[in-house]
């Protein structure tokens, strides 16, 4: 069982588009053209120490996030997003 608290509009609005230990691409649509909805998700992502960068395009709806997995896992909040975005990566095939 997840509990995401404050995670929980990034994570149901989302796609994970790639992720590897140390970085996670998402996207959104509703982040296309979205200045409002851009600054809210950067301030919420980038107020987390363990994540070292936050880069939200509003051109593209995709937010990009890099981080050393060891010191992320610290938090356990955050060890659950990312399990989370872990199982719930877009498949290619």
């Amino acid at each position: 069982m997840f509990h995401f608290s404050k995670w929980d509009f990034i994570i149901r609005t989302v796609s994970v588009r790639s992720y590897i230990p140390g970085r996670i691409r998402l996207q959104s649509k509703r982040l296309i053209n979205n200045q409002s909805l851009v600054r809210q998700v950067y301030e919420h992502i980038s107020a987390y120490k363990e994540i070292e960068t936050v880069e939200v395009n509003p051109l593209t709806g995709s937010v990009l996030l890099t981080y050393k997995p060891d010191v992320l896992r610290a938090n356990r909040e955050l060890a659950e997003v990312e399990q989370y975005i872990m199982n719930h990566v877009e498949r290619r095939t």
